[in-house]
């Protein structure tokens, strides 16, 4: 992530959450960008005919980040990742909507394996397909159920495509510790993808 705006970004959300309205206006600006690559990272396995835009995901998602009012706002990093966090649910209601509207249209998917790569974060390059976001999200949520920290280090990692070292400074722990359990959890996630779509 652009690291230039980070005190600035910071110091508006610290207004922000004092209440501070005229800080959220002048944040949109300096975030405009990075949202609009995080939401490009998210939409990067979505179909070519997919109807949600890259800006209408970043406008749908900052609507949702508005809407918080319980976050105790603290930094960038975590503000980029509760905005992955949003971008999350509003792409899970979308496949969600989309199929109770029409199942089984034969939209070739990528299987988890593929998606959580060793290699790095978020969503990897790859043949552009679909990803089953519901089926993903299904299983991150029984991850978070019976381990919230792991639950998080993959919202951070995989949809928000945060480094080892920014989904540690998220999290509080070190470095290290986010390797093994991001392994730990992509191998808990693939398991678990693998048992669904066999089922």
């Amino acid at each position: 992530m652009n690291n230039k705006p980070a005190g600035e970004v910071t110091q508006l959300l610290l207004r922000w959450r004092a209440g501070d309205e005229a800080a959220l206006a002048a944040l949109l600006p300096l975030v405009y960008e990075e949202l609009r690559s995080l939401a490009r990272r998210h939409l990067r396995h979505e179909r070519g005919s997919h109807t949600l835009q890259r800006t209408a995901l970043v406008h749908e998602a900052f609507l949702r980040i508005v809407d918080q009012k319980q976050v105790d706002w603290e930094s960038r990093t975590q503000f980029y990742g509760i905005a992955s966090q949003m971008m999350r649910r509003v792409l899970v209601d979308h496949a969600r909507r989309r199929s109770a509207a029409k199942r089984g249209d034969g939209a070739p998917h990528v299987d988890l394996d593929v998606v959580l790569q060793d290699e790095g974060a978020g969503l990897p390059p790859g043949p552009q397909a679909e990803i089953d976001f519901a089926a993903i999200d299904d299983a991150l949520k029984r991850l978070e159920a019976l381990d919230p920290q792991q639950g998080k280090l993959v919202e951070l990692r995989f949809f928000g495509g945060l480094s080892i070292k920014e989904t540690a400074d998220v999290i509080g722990v070190s470095p290290a510790t986010v390797k093994r359990e991001w392994a730990i959890a992509r191998a808990w996630l693939q398991r678990e993808i693998m048992a669904g779509a066999s089922a």
